[in-house]
């Protein structure tokens, strides 16, 4: 196992049995596990203990998946490279001496090397897909509500899902189908989903299915990128898909957009951690403003 893929290793067992029989899963460690430290890659966290599960947790023991850790992420979700966790780097197991991408790269790194054979990230904008691509492996953000965010540490709560890594496609759609669905305790969770499963749907055939490109999304990628982005796009044409080119003019200001509702969500949601409730212990003079200055300057890195 990658010692620097995983923060904690442990070992939650099944409490049922179903599709993840015998299946082992990696948990990003942003999302709470009873009785397993949930650090969110931070020391502001490094010693915090969830009381309770996250529900997506729930769903894979019930679903009979064994979760053998929780894995390395940048701190509290914020980068793309895993290089901002305060428990050190994780290596590119697909391309040694580089970084896996973030923030779930812990996640990517983990199925990429076999110490899992599936995986949990969580994907504010891009923290799933970027470490999938960077490692080799599939990864999905799925359509905001699809999942439950109930025990996901909240970084930017109108952005963020909870999300499946995996070896392969049909691995992928198989992990969502058992995490996916409504949740009385997350009220931005969508209704019952039709009767349809998204493994079954993964069966490689795209005839007749029309595919959308993004012209915009081209501009300024490196070569190398858009060699692969259009031999991808020959492969589905010639397995009967068609391709149609579109617009999105508002592309060019959607990172612009993002971190203005990312950093103030953010803001609002790191306001928690001032040592009274969570972080550590600071023995610090002057008012209450100053205490909690003293304790964010010990518990957070650079980057938060």
């Amino acid at each position: 196992m990658s010692d620097d893929a995983f923060i904690t290793t442990a070992e939650i067992e099944p409490s049922g049995s179903g599709p993840l029989d015998g299946v082992t899963v990696a948990v990003k460690d942003n999302i709470s596990t009873e009785g397993v430290r949930t650090t969110c890659g931070s020391a502001m966290l490094a010693e915090y203990v969830p009381p309770y599960d996250a529900t997506v947790v729930e769903r894979l023991t019930e679903a009979g998946a064994t979760i053998v850790g929780k894995t390395n992420m940048d701190e509290f979700g914020m980068g793309t490279t895993t290089e901002t966790s305060a428990f050190g780097p994780t290596e590119n197991p697909a391309a040694e001496g580089r970084v896996p991408g973030g923030s779930s790269g812990g996640s990517a790194a983990a199925v990429a090397d076999g110490d899992t054979d599936l995986a949990l990230g969580s994907d504010t904008g891009g923290s799933v897909r970027c470490p999938a691509a960077f490692c080799g492996v599939v990864g999905i953000k799925p359509t905001y509500g699809l999942v439950s965010r109930y025990g996901l540490v909240a970084y930017a709560n109108s952005l963020e899902q909870i999300g499946p890594l995996a070896p392969t496609v049909e691995g992928a759609a198989g992990l969502l189908d058992v995490i996916a669905g409504p949740d009385e305790r997350d009220a931005t969770t969508r209704g019952a989903p039709a009767d349809a499963s998204y493994a079954d749907a993964a069966d490689g055939d795209v005839e007749g299915l029309t595919v959308g490109v993004l012209t915009e999304l081209l501009e300024g990628a490196d070569e190398g990128v858009q060699s692969a982005f259009e031999a991808a796009l020959e492969d589905l044409q010639e397995a009967g898909a068609t391709t149609e080119a579109v617009s999105l003019p508002s592309v060019e200001t959607a990172v612009q957009a993002y971190y203005v509702i990312a950093m103030s969500e953010a803001s609002s949601n790191l306001a928690r951690f001032d040592g009274v409730r969570y972080g550590p212990d600071v023995d610090a003079d002057g008012d209450w403003n100053e205490a909690f200055a003293a304790v964010r300057e010990e518990g957070f890195g650079e980057e938060v």
